[in-house]
């Protein structure tokens, strides 16, 4: 890879959407030299625990605990300090748990971070699920449309302490223009223009969700489900450069 290729791929996030650590740890050891990490969620973590996290730190890579913590302060707080304890990069809440409850797991993650002696996790909030359009969010009891209450919910996530959001694409340019300019944006739903969109409905390639204004880029099916998923990656990594 050219070292252009290296600094995209250092912003491309796999998602291990597994249930088999073995073809996990496979991918793992594949992949980590073309991407910045890999995506723990809520499949792989509820079969294996830390053991999954643990088997992606023996094979060199870094991790994204993505499970999405939404519960009482208390009980994210304590979430994030176990969380921290596995030595994770990223880990993410649902910012629909509320601004107290963010601003516990900000304070629980510096906490545990100099009581384990590493560094602080990068703390997301998670906004509105990609899966979810406006019809979805009438239904729901929340005023549309997504864009608004995705702007409303990331800079509830700044003023908690948050270091950014997961948000889709098409959220990008809105965040960018209320918030600060080091506030992160990782972004799943994103798709080569010949891939299915699956269950996301808003989605981008990856080119169009970087020049928008994307920091990181979460990639699952198309990679993970390609036959050959070095090559996917390193096409999904061109893409993300034009």
């Amino acid at each position: 890879m050219t070292h252009h290729e290296v600094v995209f791929g250092e912003r491309l996030i796999v998602a291990l959407d597994l249930d088999d650590i073995s073809r996990a740890r496979a991918l793992v050891n594949q992949l980590k030299s073309y991407v910045g990490l890999f995506k723990v969620g809520h499949q792989l973590f509820t079969r294996y625990g830390p053991a999954a996290t643990q088997m992606i730190h023996d094979e060199g890579g870094r991790i994204f605990l993505d499970l999405k913590y939404h519960d009482i302060p208390n009980t994210v707080k304590l979430a994030v300090e176990a969380a921290v304890a596995l030595k994770v990069t990223m880990l993410n809440f649902h910012a629909l748990g509320g601004k107290e409850m963010m601003a516990a797991a900000v304070s629980a993650a510096h906490d545990a971070a100099a009581k384990h002696h590493v560094s602080p996790p990068i703390l997301l909030a998670v906004t509105i699920l990609t899966s979810l359009a406006d019809p979805d969010l009438v239904a729901a009891g929340i005023a549309p449309p997504v864009a608004e209450e995705v702007a409303r919910l990331a800079y509830m996530a700044n003023e908690a302490g948050v270091n950014g959001v997961v948000a889709s694409p098409q959220e990008i340019p809105i965040i960018r223009s209320t918030l600060p300019a080091d506030f992160l944006i990782v972004t799943p739903g994103v798709r080569l223009s010949n891939s299915l969109n699956d269950d996301q409905k808003r989605v981008l390639t990856p080119g169009e969700a970087l020049r928008t204004g994307a920091d990181y880029i979460v990639v699952g099916r198309p990679i993970v489900g390609a036959p050959d998923p070095v090559h996917a990656t390193q096409e999904l990594i061109r893409a993300m450069a034009l």
